[in-house]
């Protein structure tokens, strides 16, 4: 071996000397530790978030016991039901004062309505007064619903009274002045082997001697809707109330949450909304094909309540939700898949559901057949939100709401 090799040799192994500045190995430890403290740290948040959704996903019962139902692929809204904004053209009236003005009813241009903490209004111009109370107090929760009352349905009878239907308490009669209560119907009656449960919607023949109303659920009461909705139980009904006799006689029944009812001109039978179905019934109270049922119209671009006469011959149909097309429907994906609607309110109250359902008020005009006339949007609600019904009066659309604090005027002249 030469010089130079014995030298390489020499340098490739010369010992390695540690001193305290070399930390290398330390490093390599403390990063696998720590990489195991980071691993278990996490593992235990993952679990310590997830362990209660488990528990309320297979420990906890659903509120809802829901069916599988089928609805036709939304219409697209084009032509009659083309999107507009014509109902931001209305007026909001009694801002912040009428809380949930549901439904409204005419004598003259006296308009009355009934509100969410039970009132029935006497509205005169720019200035109201409450007519009377049908419940107890206290008011103006959902707690307090069942004993306060919710006026709902009202109309005007042949002899000039009211005639109201409070989801809660039953169908009364009201003196429009002197504000005198009658009651007509308890819910605590049983009727064909079921307590009213949901008293929604109500209509009067000229004569006066029947009345006939929707019981919406025997199940959900209306602090409820949205599980009544979620559930889509065919647990509703079309009732008569005879005013002479006092007899009640159903109709109808296994409808999933029938909500508004209007008379035909014939008498011979009424109109329905099949709120869940997003459909309008027409049911047969008499004549040759009394206790019969057909569709009027099938599929509308939403969810109908309330059914009103037009100054046209035609019917004014309020919807507070829409099925958009093009868009995509909650509410309709929803109904063959049961067991998200229990995941849903295993994790959800109502109330914040609620805050999830996207705004959209809609009015249509529908003639005999169930045509589209013509149609009014407000796409977000932003002036008339949670529409429940339209009233036509003297020129103008009243539109009630079911949650909203105000009642809504909209000129027609200018839409």
């Amino acid at each position: 071996m030469n010089e130079p090799e014995g030298l390489r040799f020499r340098r490739l192994n010369k010992p390695q000397i540690i001193t305290d500045e070399t930390h290398e190995p330390q490093h390599k430890a403390t990063g696998t530790y720590s990489g195991k403290v980071f691993r278990v740290t996490l593992l235990t948040l993952v679990a310590f978030l997830l362990l209660p959704l488990l528990v309320v996903v297979f420990i906890l019962e659903s509120p809802i016991q829901p069916e599988a139902f089928s609805l036709n692929e939304p219409p697209v809204m084009t032509g009659c039901y083309e999107p507009n904004i014509k109902l931001r053209q209305a007026e909001r009236l009694f801002e912040d004062r009428l809380i949930g003005p549901e439904s409204i009813a005419n004598i003259g241009d006296v308009l009355y309505t009934g509100t969410a903490d039970g009132k029935i209004v006497k509205i005169e111009g720019r200035n109201f007064h409450v007519l009377t109370t049908l419940g107890k107090s206290p008011c103006g929760s959902p707690e307090h619903e069942h004993s306060c009352g919710r006026p709902l349905g009202i109309r005007v009878g042949p002899n000039g009274t009211l005639f109201v239907a409070d989801a809660y308490l039953g169908l009364f009669e009201v003196n429009p002045v002197t504000g005198d209560v009658k009651s007509l119907l308890s819910t605590g009656r049983m009727i064909g082997g079921r307590r009213l449960g949901f008293v929604n919607d109500l209509d009067i023949t000229q004569d006066g001697k029947k009345v006939y109303f929707t019981d919406s659920s025997s199940r959900w009461q209306r602090r409820d809707f949205m599980k009544l909705i979620m559930e889509a139980t065919a647990d509703g009904r079309v009732l008569e109330y005879d005013t002479e006799t006092r007899e009640v006689t159903v109709m109808m029944e296994n409808l999933r949450f029938p909500n508004g009812i209007q008379l035909f001109p014939d008498e011979e039978s009424v109109l329905v909304a099949e709120t869940t179905m997003a459909r309008i019934r027409r049911v047969h109270v008499s004549g040759l094909n009394k206790g019969g049922m057909d569709t009027f119209i099938d599929n509308l671009p939403g969810f109908p309540d309330n059914i009103r006469r037009s100054s046209s011959g035609g019917y004014w149909v309020a919807m507070s939700a829409v099925r958009p097309n093009p868009g995509f429907s909650m509410l309709d994906f929803l109904s063959q898949r049961p067991w998200i609607k229990k995941l849903i309110f295993k994790l959800f109250s109502q109330a914040t559901l609620l805050k999830f359902v996207p705004r959209y008020s809609l009015v249509v005009e529908l003639h005999d057949g169930g045509t589209c006339v013509r149609s009014f949007h407000d796409p977000h609600g932003m002036v008339a939100a949670y529409i429940s019904e339209a009233h036509e009066h003297n020129g103008h659309l009243y539109l009630g709401s079911f949650r909203s604090p105000y009642l809504c005027k909209l000129d027609l002249s200018k839409v």
